[in-house]
Formats: C-alpha cells, structure tokens, sequence
C-alpha cells in the first residue's frame, strides 16, 4: 500500500511536469530573456519567497552565483530569505509583510529583477516585494500556482508570470524548481552557446 501511494506521487508529479511543459514553455522562455537582459547589463536578480519557496529562491541563488552545470562567470543573484537579522529586525520593527518589501526597496535598481515565489499567488510578503519592485523600476518574474492569486492582478505587461496549473502545493512546487532550472540552463545556453546538458 505505502510503496504504491509512492508511486503514485511519481505518476502524479511526470504527469503534471508532462502536461505543462507546452503551455509554461512560452513564460519560462520569457523569465529567461528577462533574467539575460538583466544581467548582462549589470543587474541582479532578488529572489524571494516563504517556506519551501524560501529554499528554492536560496536554490536559484546558488546555482547564479556558483553555477548551475557549466563553468561561467558568476552571475549576480541574491536570496531575500537568508539574513536571519534582517528577517527578524523587519518583522519585530514593522510587520512581517515587509520582510521582502524593505529589502528590495534597499537593494533593488532599475533593471533588475525580483523572482518572486509563491504557490497559492496569495502570500502577502511577495506581493509587497512586487510593489516595491515596480516602484524601483525592476521586472518580476512570479511563479505561482493555483491560478496565480492576486500575484496575477498585481503584475504589469512587462512583468513574467509562470503559473503551474494545479492546486496541490507539493506538485507546484516539484514544478516551480524545475521551471528554476530551465531558467538557469537557459541563461547559460544564451551566454554560453547551445551544449547538451551533463549527464
């Protein structure tokens, strides 16, 4: 019994990754040219999110600064989610909507990028940070689920929005990291010349 509910949740997890790779392909592409431009014109990217999207903003991070599956110049990347100082000051001080919201109003330029992560859409911290991003003149790429929430309202024309189309958050998020790679593996692509992924 145990060994085929495993099963299922690898059945589950390929069937969803299966079906959307046509319908997100479109918006991942587009999160990697927004991601290029910024970078390459000396941007960064901002990455925030709650909880299991809090460790997979720190994911993305690491593969930018460090690398993802080629060796390449660092790319500039920070995670919002990690500076335990910063996180608690802004939330005893003020409120825990404004732990991201401060941060970007403090870091972020014009031309940069805030890759805002939140499976329900609803996450009242990402949607400061959209705010505030857009006052500093940055692109958001969100990754959402579940409809995209009131991120979806939130987002401008020029703005990137992946949304996985599921409501269980275990399987948005399985996709949201997959999407993260094919961003990673895109950037490096562009700047790099097509290569086939290391096995």
């Amino acid at each position: 019994m145990l060994e085929q509910r495993i099963q299922q949740h690898f059945i589950d997890s390929a069937d969803l990754k299966y079906q959307a790779a046509q319908s997100l392909s479109k918006p991942i592409a587009a999160a990697v040219q927004a991601v290029l431009a910024c970078v390459t014109s000396g941007g960064k990217v901002l990455a925030c999110g709650n909880g299991g999207s809090a460790a997979d903003a720190q994911h993305f991070s690491a593969e930018f600064v460090g690398r993802f599956e080629r060796e390449r110049p660092e790319l500039s990347a920070i995670a919002l989610t990690t500076d335990s100082s910063i996180l608690t000051a802004i939330a005893n001080d003020y409120d825990f909507s404004r732990i991201f919201s401060r941060q970007v109003r403090a870091l972020g330029q014009a031309g940069d990028v805030l890759l805002a992560l939140t499976t329900s859409g609803n996450s009242a911290n990402v949607l400061a940070a959209i705010e505030a991003a857009h006052e500093r003149e940055m692109t958001v790429v969100a990754l959402t689920g579940r409809g995209g929430g009131k991120v979806a309202q939130a987002l401008r024309e020029t703005d990137v929005h992946v949304c996985v189309p599921h409501d269980r958050t275990a399987r948005i998020q399985e996709v949201h990291i997959l999407a993260l790679h094919c961003i990673c593996d895109g950037v490096d692509a562009q700047l790099l010349g097509e290569q086939e992924p290391q096995t």
